[in-house]
């Protein structure tokens, strides 16, 4: 079965490393494609690149401020993956449990 096009679907726009950074560095607060460029680090084509794709699938908006075009995270659009996400929060909230009470018997021993 083939992928669905990355401009089509959120999770397959996430799906890639560097678009998650973008959205990492949006999560601060508005900005230009040149500011993520000195925080990302990356070459201009390729944060508007990734811009781009964010923006078509509806994750990140922009609105023009002068001759600006400000980013900003679109919250609903990310809603989606989160609830999609927060289906498996047992498992990872169980392995942490596990984690912490192996952690607990562990310096309880050493203590003996």
């Amino acid at each position: 079965m083939a992928r669905a096009a990355t401009t089509l679907d959120p999770f397959n726009a996430v799906a890639e490393p560097k678009r998650r950074r973008v959205l990492e560095a949006l999560a601060h607060g508005e900005m230009p494609v040149n500011d993520l460029v000195g925080r990302l680090g990356w070459p201009q084509p390729m944060v508007s690149k990734h811009l781009g794709v964010l923006k078509a699938v509806g994750l990140v908006t922009a609105r023009r401020d002068g001759r600006q075009r400000l980013y900003r995270v679109n919250g609903e659009r990310l809603k989606t993956i989160h609830d999609w996400a927060k289906m498996f929060e047992k498992f990872w909230s169980h392995q942490l449990h596990r984690i912490k009470e192996r952690a607990e018997r562990k310096a309880k021993e050493r203590s003996h």
